[in-house]
């Protein structure tokens, strides 16, 4: 049922409106989710496939009442590239399934303990901040040039890269506020097919690799290793990913109006975005997490609708075993991807702002305008800490940042050590 204009996240969707809304979320996650195996060398296939698999699997564990889809972390990367050049790919895949296994561990933990424990180490003037980075962090890439940034600040940049980026994004916000009915529903999906036909006016498509590939491929399955010093090594990154995790659940609560921390539980949806992780790494691919991107997409559409999301999950898995689907998709220039993201990143990063004012966080308070303050400039400020082999940066040291003060604030507040400011 729409209720005005809202597609509610079990409501079912008529099937001539199935497959245009799971494309809009298919496109939406396409090109960073592969850009993850291409960093680290390894056939987007077996990606495609198990980010389809942890999104099925995802929406059974939650109950179907969740709306997330899973795609390639790039929490990882770092930690990752290091492993793979000093021990190999196995031994990283390993490392992802370990830290998958202890995530699943950690919901278990969740459950018995419950999330008390979240205003604690996340209180509001946290979460709203780590919550805007998620999308602020990531606006400089939607103009950076590659597979997911328009090419329009590099040396290579052309007047054609412009235009078909401001036409993407131009159409992806005019239509966002003018489209009504059916076309109200998928304003994202739009802007791709115009700007696609924008870079093919501008000659920016070659179609000789869809022409090429074969009709069916075999994702590249493979086991993996397990050292107890790469694990280690990748531990850390479990602090990353639950602060991302949460901050997503806490977005998606904000737009859908339900708290998916309470139902169905952050311990499900912790235990699930993991264990799609570890059963990604165990066959060869790499971690997942629920996509901001996506969340972006229903932010601006107001469809929230599961169905939709496993569509997505479906033809993501196609994609896997499709050549030229696979292939047709990879011909999106970065252009229109960037004009996209352009915008969802934007909403994600309002979604964190609109958190600050719901929660009516008082700015007059000190610890309140220092928590806020310290995150933002630790994740956009380009500071990296580095420690035995990790790399912190961006919202994965902001993430870090705002555990520890907040705290260390928490402790100070309990003996009364502070001035109540």
């Amino acid at each position: 049922m729409v209720v005005k204009g809202i597609i509610g996240v079990r409501d079912k969707v008529p099937a001539a409106l199935l497959l245009p809304l799971s494309l809009q979320h298919t496109f939406a996650m396409f090109g960073a989710s592969v850009l993850v195996p291409i960093l680290f060398n390894v056939n987007p296939g077996i990606v495609l496939l198990m980010n389809g698999i942890g999104t099925l699997l995802f929406i059974l564990i939650t109950k179907a009442k969740a709306p997330a889809y899973l795609g390639s972390s790039f929490a990882f990367i770092g930690v990752g590239t290091l492993i793979i050049q000093n021990m190999g790919f196995s031994y990283a895949t390993g490392a992802f399934a370990t830290t998958g296994f202890l995530g699943c561990i950690l919901a278990l933990l969740i459950y018995k303990f419950k999330t008390n424990w979240i205003d604690i180490v996340l209180p509001p003037a946290s979460m709203g901040a780590v919550v805007s980075l998620i999308g602020f962090e990531l606006a400089g890439v939607t103009i950076r040039g590659g597979k997911i940034g328009a090419n329009i600040l590099t040396d290579t940049a052309t007047r054609a890269d412009a235009i078909v980026f401001l036409i993407t994004l131009g159409t992806a916000i005019i239509g966002s506020v003018i489209f009504r009915k059916f076309f109200a529903t998928i304003p994202i999906l739009i802007s791709i097919i115009v700007g696609y036909i924008a870079a093919m006016y501008f000659g920016m498509i070659d179609f000789t690799p869809v022409v090429q590939a074969k009709l069916f491929t075999m994702p590249a399955f493979q086991l993996p290793s397990f050292s107890l010093s790469a694990s280690l090594t990748m531990l850390p990154v479990l602090l990353v990913i639950t602060s991302e995790h949460v901050s997503h659940q806490v977005v998606t609560s904000n737009i859908i109006g339900t708290n998916l921390l309470e139902d169905p539980g952050l311990h499900r949806s912790i235990f699930a975005d993991n264990f799609s992780t570890m059963l990604s790494g165990l066959v060869g691919g790499v971690p997942t997490t629920t996509y901001g991107e996506n969340i972006g997409v229903m932010a601006v559409t107001k469809v929230y609708s599961v169905y939709v999301i496993a569509g997505a999950a479906i033809i993501s898995i196609c994609m896997a075993f499709i050549g030229p689907l696979n292939m047709l998709i990879q011909t999106i220039p970065g252009d229109v991807i960037g004009g996209v993201t352009f915008l969802l990143y934007g909403m994600i990063g309002a979604s964190g702002i609109r958190l600050l004012v719901d929660q009516k966080v008082d700015y007059s308070k000190t610890q309140n305008l220092i928590l806020t303050s310290v995150i933002f400039i630790a994740g956009l400020s380009g500071l990296e800490v580095n420690f035995f082999s990790i790399q912190l940066k961006g919202m994965v040291l902001a993430s870090v940042v705002a555990v520890i003060i907040s705290l260390i604030f928490y402790v100070l507040n309990k003996f009364n050590l502070t001035n109540g400011n």
